[in-house]
């Protein structure tokens, strides 16, 4: 059975893009079958896998058809990407919120087309850093919900921030749970890193708190700026065994 994970935090330039993309081609390489959806208007996932502008279909365009009632099939916008299978995001995608806003049943629109989704392991929603329409609507369609954060204090507000609104959207979403919480550009070394670390897992319980932390490593941004996942740019570097060693836990936690 498909599990859809939403990727989310209010906080932007955590990690979340970069765990979305470099966990799902971790799991992909242990066997599983991955799927990429953005629903970002910043595009910043399907740009980080070098998808150009101008794809035939993105989430955009599928979520339009399906808001007014159109013919329509979730699965007509996949491409490939770094060995990755992706719906891309747009720049017309920050039209969505205004164009769902008058929609019955706006919330369901995502939960609706992932349905289809049925040869999938994992679907990995990555979301807008806001709860706008775009984050509700993956959160409605998800099982999970995982949160990159630095071990710094404005990110672990922006946690404590999105959790407060994650309560309300369990009313739409009963079986929505929190798979716990990701730190991303983490060294030890840092009193303040160890600081939030240690707050986080009092806070929320330590497991919420996965053990396997993202280590500050360059190749993950150059893997970024290159198009590809970090397997496919540099399978021996400290980013690429951080998240193989995630996606071994994670798959002990889903």
């Amino acid at each position: 059975m498909t599990k859809i994970i939403s990727i989310a935090n209010f906080k932007g330039g955590v990690g979340k893009t970069t765990t979305a993309i470099n966990l799902a081609a971790a799991l992909r390489d242990l066997g599983k079958k991955t799927l990429l959806i953005d629903v970002d208007p910043q595009a910043n996932l399907t740009q980080s896998l070098g998808i150009k502008d101008g794809v035939e279909r993105s989430i955009y365009d599928i979520l339009h058809k399906e808001a007014f009632g159109e013919d329509n099939d979730l699965t007509a916008a996949i491409v490939k990407a770094s060995g990755l299978d992706v719906i891309p995001s747009s720049l017309e995608l920050a039209n969505a919120e205004l164009e769902l806003a008058s929609i019955y049943g706006r919330e369901q629109i995502l939960a609706q087309l992932t349905k289809s989704l049925n040869n999938y392991d994992f679907v990995f929603i990555d979301c807008p850093p806001a709860m706008g329409m775009l984050t509700i609507n993956a959160l409605v369609a998800s099982d999970t919900v995982l949160l990159p954060l630095q071990a710094e204090f404005l990110p672990l507000k922006g946690v404590r921030n999105f959790l407060k609104h994650f309560d309300h959207i369990k009313r739409l979403n009963k079986k929505v749970k929190l798979l716990g919480f990701v730190l991303t550009k983490f060294d030890k070394r840092k009193k303040m890193n160890r600081h939030v670390k240690e707050l986080l897992e009092s806070e929320f319980s330590k497991d919420k708190v996965f053990k396997t932390h993202i280590r500050i490593n360059i190749a993950l941004a150059n893997a970024q700026q290159k198009g590809m996942d970090i397997y496919s740019y540099d399978k021996n570097s400290n980013g690429a065994m951080d998240y193989k060693e995630l996606a071994k836990e994670f798959l002990l936690k889903v």
